[in-house]
């Protein structure tokens, strides 16, 4: 085939995309219980490290554009998660923190990368693959972030 770079199979994007997918699809049944979207989730686990961030600073630790991140964050100050609210040092910049509602959710949010790791398990994953998958990505990742713009 003239064009055998451009199979599917050939390509990293396309196990990486699925598979990211396919794992987001299995913490969806445990954020329903929450009443979170995966998004939203990764929002609360930034902000269960550091709370009174700036929009800009979550952004920059899920490595999305401000602009993907607002109306993310708009939408969980109207369930009453988090709030927003300008800093008195430079108006520029919005400050978010948890409500008592978003806090409360970090309890029942805890057993959910063990029943993850628990149902890769089952499929046949064992934690050991996971662990070694989980460095290989994070250096993708940092390699990534620190390049630019990579021709990929």
């Amino acid at each position: 085939m003239q064009y055998e770079q451009l199979k599917l199979e050939h390509q990293i994007c396309f196990p990486v995309y699925a598979a990211s997918r396919l794992i987001t699809r299995g913490y969806k049944p445990h954020l329903e219980q929450l009443g979170i979207t995966y998004p939203q989730y990764l929002v609360l686990m930034v902000l269960w490290e550091e709370e009174g961030i700036t929009v800009n600073d979550i952004a920059a630790k899920l490595i999305l554009n401000t602009n993907t991140v607002t109306p993310l964050l708009k939408r969980m100050e109207v369930m009453d998660i988090i709030s927003r609210r300008r800093s008195t040092e430079d108006e520029r910049k919005v400050l978010i923190t948890l409500t008592e509602k978003g806090r409360n959710m970090r309890t029942a949010a805890a057993p959910i990368p063990l029943q993850l790791v628990e149902e890769l398990q089952q499929v046949g994953i064992t934690p050991q693959e996971l662990m070694g998958l989980k460095m290989g990505l994070d250096r993708l990742v940092a390699l990534l972030k620190g390049s630019g713009d990579l021709p990929l």
